[in-house]
């Protein structure tokens, strides 16, 4: 900045701007990036990436957030599209790469209005758009109960399409359903079903199809003493957030110990007290105990004399997990535990699986809780298994929770767009420009489903909305296997309600928000200018 012919320096030496239609430009092409980056992924013939880190740690996968969260983004407008993919994945769990398309779509239509149009027009535009998608989104709602399981078993499919494991999903689908049915929980507001209270173990080794659906809990640990019993029937269980041993003083203090006579008083005192402790253990009916602490190696001995089985360090996640599963209470002080604070099990055992000692805790009375034990040849195979699992729970969780759905394959973007389109045209000012663009703008995901799926992307857009304008046709969709349109909720192709609206809406939100920046300013050192790399040096700044 100038003024009188000197120089008035407000930034910092060093700090690196761009302003106007350059920083505006500079932005949507860094999100326009990485939507490309995961474009490929989309849809049940979507391609997979392999992303190896500074450490040589390799991830294959076709998740678009896990893509994404493992790229090393640095411009700035690229991790607020980062940011979209991690806040779908965090509500919904599945559409991640389908709002970083579409966000990477509402900015390339914008960039041909830049120029024309405002930004903040464009934007005012976007938004009453997304408002009306809404809207129809709410009004092509297919209802579904929590007894439906063949629908809520085609929503798990269609989450797992195009993963790796897709061919085992079968025996998958089935599990996550089952485990999101025996976990949700019915209040006045409907049915709440938090995933959280679903554990996910994956053991290497084996088949795909040897994965398990245990009611009940699987812990990544073996019996505290070896002459403790395998296996217990009809267990009471008692949770303990306790160590069962000696407790140290908190001040430093020394004993002094002059004969032999008074060692002995000593470690009999304290081997008395430790028996007393099992005692109480034993008094409560317990036969099972899980301790989030540690046990005395004399405690563990005691413990296997009367027939207790007995496993310390449980992790606190785990202890909470039990409690729902099994109906009991964490007790925090030995000597309040009664047999009223004893969870109920129809069996504890210790099994070996793959060369690992894993207790499980079937057959529980409350069921609140559930273990899903994924196996599989590789580690790599196991991750991606655990990711499509993830994906799979969440979705049927919030078709439980919301009771709506939407056919997929790109029914509901085309009968999104024609709404959009047919809305722009009561709009009296420019935004009705931008308006007409976000309709295009949706159509980039069956015009993606089907050119990953090696279609003509185009011919088969055109089909669509041909089929869309016949009577009858709103669920008409792309099947990428027998490259026809079909309807999409009679070949079970379906998603949650919430998934695309929150696509929709966060898309949108982001986009308006990378469009409305015309100044970047950048301390130096930063690597943020055009495509991710450092500003230029310009004598303009």
């Amino acid at each position: 900045m100038y003024m009188g012919g000197t120089p008035i320096l407000i930034l910092k030496e060093g700090t690196r701007r761009e302003r106007g239609k350059e920083a505006q430009l500079s932005n949507i092409n860094a999100a326009k990036a990485i939507a490309d980056a995961v474009r490929s992924t989309l849809g049940p013939k979507g391609m997979d990436k392999m992303l190896v880190d500074s450490m040589g740690n390799v991830v294959i996968t076709n998740d678009g957030v896990t893509i994404l969260k493992e790229m090393d983004v640095e411009h700035p407008a690229a991790k607020m599209i980062v940011e979209v993919a991690e806040s779908q994945d965090e509500e919904c769990g599945d559409g991640t790469t389908s709002a970083v398309v579409l966000s990477g779509e509402l900015l390339k239509r914008a960039e041909e209005m830049i120029g024309k149009l405002h930004t903040s027009t464009i934007a005012t535009g976007y938004m009453l758009a997304a408002r009306k998608a809404g809207e129809v989104l709410r009004e092509r709602t297919i209802n579904i109960d929590v007894e439906d399981e063949d629908i809520l078993i085609q929503i798990a499919s269609t989450a797992m399409t195009g993963k790796t494991v897709a061919n085992h999903s079968k025996n998958l689908q089935k599990m996550a359903v089952d485990a999101v049915r025996s976990i949700a929980e019915k209040g006045k507001k409907g049915y709440q079903a938090d995933v959280n209270n679903i554990k996910i173990v994956k053991k290497v080794g084996g088949k795909i199809d040897d994965s398990i659906l245990v009611n009940g809990m699987v812990l990544d640990k073996e019996r505290s003493h070896p002459d403790m019993p395998k296996e217990v029937e009809k267990a009471s269980i008692a949770l303990l957030d306790t160590a069962i041993e000696i407790k140290k003083t908190e001040a430093k203090a020394s004993i002094g110990i002059k004969s032999p006579q008074q060692m002995k008083a000593f470690l009999d005192e304290e081997e008395r007290a430790i028996k007393s402790m099992v005692e109480s253990v034993e008094k409560s009916g317990a036969t099972v105990v899980f301790c989030q602490k540690s046990i005395d190696d004399l405690a563990q001995h005691y413990m296997a004399k009367k027939g207790i089985y007995a496993i310390e360090s449980v992790g606190k996640s785990d202890m909470e997990k039990l409690a729902k599963s099994t109906g009991g209470t964490v007790v925090t002080n030995l000597k309040d535990l009664t047999s009223k604070d004893l969870g109920k099990a129809g069996v504890v055992r210790e099994r070996f699986v793959a060369g690992d000692r894993l207790t499980f805790v079937e057959d529980v009375t409350e069921g609140k809780a559930v273990t899903i034990l994924l196996r599989g040849g590789t580690e790599h195979v196991v991750d991606e298994l655990e990711r499509a699992l993830e994906d799979a729970l969440k979705v049927v969780a919030l078709a439980i929770e919301d009771g709506a759905v939407l056919p997929g394959g790109g029914a509901t973007e085309i009968e999104m767009a024609n709404a959009i389109r047919d809305y722009a045209e009561t709009l009296t000012g420019r935004e009705q420009i931008a308006a007409q663009a976000f309709a295009e703008s949706l159509t980039v995901i069956p015009r993606t489903l089907a050119t990953n799926a090696g279609m003509d992307g185009i011919d088969i857009l055109m089909k669509l909305t041909a089929a869309h304008g016949k009577k009858n046709g709103k669920n008409m969709g792309i099947n990428v296997e027998t490259e026809e349109i079909c309807d999409m909720v009679k070949a079970g192709v379906i998603e949650p309600f919430r998934v695309k609206n929150q696509a929709i809406q966060s898309a949108t939100e982001a986009a308006n928000m990378i469009l409305r920046i015309d100044d970047v300013i950048a301390s130096k050192g930063f690597g943020g200018g055009r495509g991710g790399g450092d500003f230029e040096d310009d004598d303009d700044y």
